[in-house]
């Protein structure tokens, strides 16, 4: 399928879910209305809200502080999940003794969480981050410490036969086997990212996209939630176009990379 046609298909997509979105909020099926607008809003009024918010500039400032505040958490937790994740899979000692602990903190629940990080960080930026960062991190690091342990023990072997040291086996084996388990889960932790930011302003915050949707919610104004939950959305697959670009970059040497730059 070509690129064109791939983005048609999305698209129509888009297009059918909007037009039956419209359709049964507005058009009674048998007597009976399948959407009622008072709960779910119309995508005419949803559009429309968004325009306003953009041609007032009322959402820019909410914008740039969710931005801000998922880069971080995205940028701090994937180093984080990437460091600790090679360290463990080239150090099997620490990685079991740790191992419990790992999954202890992995399987408590992040909005329990959220109301702990304002607690000792405030009502900031830096407790949403925080939010962000515990999401992000394990599922970049299990990803990298898997993709590491992956090498091929022939590969490995033939490497240290070759003279290697253990520097020239992280440069050339350990890490080109990482980067494609990396960027796979860089593209999960991208939504993961923004998701913990803006739980974060919902739960308590004066600003951000969070705060935006929870101030909607508060009047009833359905078609303000469904609006910040699109602006949101599209938010998110503009970052992940930029993850998508760097990981062009840095897998030239694969061969469906390198198709997908030619």
């Amino acid at each position: 399928m070509s690129r064109l046609t791939l983005l048609v298909c999305q698209a129509l997509v888009a297009v059918v879910f909007l037009g039956l979105w419209q359709l049964f909020a507005t058009v009674p099926v048998f007597g009976r209305m399948l959407l009622p607008p008072f709960f779910f809003s119309t995508p005419v009024d949803v559009g429309s809200q968004i325009v306003d918010w953009f041609t007032s500039g009322v959402i820019w400032k909410h914008l740039l502080i969710t931005l801000w505040e998922s880069v971080l958490a995205f940028a701090i937790g994937s180093l984080a999940g990437v460091l600790v994740g090679f360290w463990f899979a080239r150090q099997p000692r620490i990685a079991a003794i740790f191992d419990p602990y790992v999954k202890m903190v992995n399987a408590l629940p992040r909005v329990v969480l959220a109301p702990i990080f304002t607690l000792w960080l405030g009502l900031g930026i830096w407790s949403k981050v925080a939010l962000g960062v515990t999401l992000v991190f394990f599922i970049v690091f299990f990803n990298v410490y898997q993709g590491v342990k992956e090498v091929s023990p022939t590969v490995l072997a033939n490497g240290r036969m070759l003279g290697m040291s253990e520097k020239q086996l992280m440069r050339h084996v350990f890490w080109p086997s990482a980067l494609s388990w990396m960027f796979s889960s860089l593209h999960t932790s991208v939504g993961f990212a923004v998701v913990g930011a803006v739980v974060g302003e919902y739960l308590g915050s004066a600003a951000g996209l969070g705060y935006l949707i929870q101030q909607a919610e508060g009047v009833f104004d359905v078609a303000g939630v469904f609006a910040g939950m699109f602006v949101l959305s599209a938010f998110v697959i503009l970052i992940d176009f930029g993850v998508t670009l760097v990981e062009r970059r840095l897998l030239v040497w694969r061969p469906d990379a390198a198709e997908g730059r030619g």
